[in-house]
């Protein structure tokens, strides 16, 4: 079945959940604004998501593998906010991958966007309120360590939180989950081992590694690269780490994979942009593509 648009007439412009409106009258809260925003997803759709995907800078094109597809501008939902990134199509699709419903974000929000940790996270607040058990987080990366080659693919194994700011800040809501969680095993071993396991059988060379989230939109230095090399990271980007912060605050269990679209400052003599971390992505879409479509069938079973 090809995919179909949904509209809206009435759109409904992004605000804080956490803010006070302009009236100066108190908002619903974070948990109420996600819960509006899920069942309005959700009646646009008789699926119900288990998964959801985020697909980051130039990675977007595997939700036009949806069947089934629903497509939602981040503009027609309640309270989400709207991706301003190029390479960010900024629209949810709630589709099947195989037989599996999934939800997939194409494009995420950032801070330098000038998004507030809170409302970067919200729409993982939103798939917790769907019934979301499982997220997979993805997104264009610069290497650090000498083996993470532009076009690899990495696995998530932990992260460094470098960019200043947590989204669990401020009143902690226990209708989300406790205040003080752990996150020992915030990226899941079991989802990480069968990604590997899927990869190696499909002929891609995988990695794993620590993945540094930095603030941007200003790439880093080569003594910043140098830094973040000697306290253990592998990865440098400027996303993901808020999301998987609230996705396990959440319960959901989360597998990462970084697209190594460029080395980091200083690795190899030659400046950075945008538009290699795009052709990039769009060159190793093929491999992206097979693998989650490999890795979404056994994460089902595992969720199951």
């Amino acid at each position: 079945m090809s995919p179909k648009k949904v509209r809206r007439k009435k759109q409904i412009a992004f605000q804080n959940p956490a803010a006070p409106s302009k009236q100066g009258s108190e908002l619903p809260g974070e948990f109420a604004c996600a819960g509006r925003a899920a069942d309005f997803v959700l009646s646009q759709t008789e699926l119900r998501p288990q998964i959801a995907l985020v697909l980051g800078s130039g990675l977007g094109a595997f939700a036009e593998e949806f069947t089934d597809a629903t497509k939602i501008p981040y503009a027609e939902i309640p309270y989400f906010p709207r991706s301003t990134a190029i390479g960010h199509a900024g629209q949810l699709v709630i589709g099947k991958v195989g037989a599996v419903s999934v939800a997939g974000m194409q494009g995420r929000v950032h801070l330098y966007e000038g998004y507030s940790a809170k409302q970067v996270v919200f729409p993982v607040r939103v798939f917790a309120r769907m019934g979301v058990k499982a997220v997979i987080l993805t997104n264009a990366a610069g290497g650090i360590k000498g083996e993470f080659s532009q076009g690899k693919l990495v696995v998530i194994s932990d992260h460094i939180n470098l960019q200043g700011v947590n989204p669990l800040t401020g009143p902690n809501d226990e209708r989300f989950g406790l205040r003080f969680h752990d996150m020992t095993g915030a990226y899941d071993r079991a989802f990480r081992e069968l990604a590997v396991d899927e990869a190696n059988r499909l002929g891609i060379g995988m990695y794993e590694g620590v993945y540094v989230g930095l603030g941007g939109p200003s790439y880093e230095t080569p003594a910043e690269i140098r830094y973040l090399r000697t306290i253990g990271g592998d990865l440098v980007g400027m996303s993901t780490v808020p999301e998987v912060i609230a996705a396990r605050h959440s319960g959901m269990r989360v597998l990462g994979i970084s697209c190594v679209t460029n080395a980091a400052a200083g690795i190899l003599d030659q400046p950075l942009n945008h538009l290699e971390v795009l052709e990039t992505a769009e060159r190793v879409k093929g491999q992206f593509i097979s693998l989650l479509k490999a890795v979404i069938p056994r994460i089902a079973e595992a969720i199951a």
